[in-house]
């Protein structure tokens, strides 16, 4: 029968991930992956207003078009 994940502590779950990551990419790729995936510092989405601003829908479309030629 499989665990369910709401039916396990954080704990738990942190380690059957770790457990994953070792089997699939061994000691060296989970230290890379975990480097990788480490969290960042800041507010992605406030920093992503300063980025992006606010464009509206004419705009967005535009760029999409762009992007496609």
């Amino acid at each position: 029968m499989e665990t369910k994940a709401g039916d396990l502590t954080m704990e738990q779950i942190r380690n059957a991930g770790l457990d994953a990551l070792l089997k699939t990419l061994g000691i060296v790729g989970t230290i890379r992956f975990l480097q990788y995936a480490e969290k960042g510092q800041g507010d992605y989405t406030k920093d992503r207003h300063t980025w992006l601003g606010d464009p509206d829908l004419d705009q967005l479309a535009n760029e999409i078009e762009k992007m496609r030629n």
